[in-house]
């Protein structure tokens, strides 16, 4: 395999995963945790970091907000001042569904401020370090929702296509230093933010299974961790369509002319 693709992550040293207080990050801490890493975790809310580390005392709580690069840089520091930074894994995000009509630019704006610039806050002190240690590894989380737009992910999928790109940019200088990034692409995850989608979300997954494919795939190398599967092939197969067939099948999949349907009325009869 190309040296791009299966870089091991160290040994020696920590873990940091921010966006750690819940769904999918907070189950990833565990699993970590369980697996003997010493983990720091990182969200806005120190109180439910507090109450996570009492579950495993391999857990060190490190609040701080993603969007506060100096508050990112001081916990690297902070962090790297005790023992190497092994893995770090870029979880935290927000999503904000929004329809047409329901398009804000302060949502958009704060999509991006979370979910682009917020790993770019987390990105800028960990390649550092890395760069220097000639090791490591870290993982962008972005989403299936990154191959291509779906309805209700304007700015949602924006971002996550744009991690995923980062992330490939990136391998470039990393992979011949040693170093490995890796792009984690989910599908749809039972957590508070997947909760208000009034659609059908195929091969919807419990964040345990979730963290567990994580974790599993850094163990393994690689530079994408995507799942489920199925799910994932199925996107990167409508990837190939013409805009045409890929706006009808995904519609058909997730029954989005339901949707229409129940909020807007009957669809109008030039759609296709």
């Amino acid at each position: 395999m190309s040296g791009f693709d299966y870089i091991p992550a160290p040994k020696d040293g920590a873990a940091w995963v921010t966006g750690a207080s819940a769904g999918i990050g907070r189950a990833t801490v565990l699993r970590l945790a369980d697996e003997g890493w010493t983990v720091f975790a990182t969200a806005r809310n120190a109180a439910k970091l507090e109450a996570l580390a009492q579950l495993d005392r391999n857990i060190k709580p490190a609040p701080g907000d993603v969007t506060d690069p100096q508050a990112m840089k001081q916990i690297v520091q902070s962090i790297t001042a005790k023992t190497p930074l092994a893995l770090s894994l870029l979880n935290a995000g927000v999503y904000h569904p929004m329809r047409a009509p329901e398009f804000t630019a302060a949502k958009a704006t704060q999509t991006f401020d979370v979910n682009l610039t917020g790993v770019s806050n987390c990105l800028e002190p960990v390649l550092s370090h890395l760069w220097e240690r000639r090791t490591g590894c870290v993982a962008l989380v972005a989403s299936v929702a990154g191959y291509r737009g779906l309805p209700r992910a304007a700015a949602y999928s924006a971002t996550k296509a744009g991690l995923i790109a980062m992330a490939e940019s990136l391998a470039f200088d990393l992979a011949p230093r040693g170093v490995r990034i890796s792009v984690v692409n989910p599908g749809f995850v039972k957590t508070d933010a997947t909760s208000v989608n009034d659609f059908n979300m195929p091969f919807l997954m419990e964040t345990d299974e979730a963290a567990g494919r994580i974790v599993d795939g850094l163990k393994r190398g690689g530079f994408e961790i995507a799942f489920p599967r199925r799910f994932a092939f199925i996107l990167k197969a409508l990837r190939l369509l013409r805009p045409r067939s890929y706006f009808w099948l995904t519609r058909k999949m997730i029954g989005w002319d339901e949707v229409i349907a129940r909020e807007d009325g009957p669809t109008s009869p030039n759609r296709d």
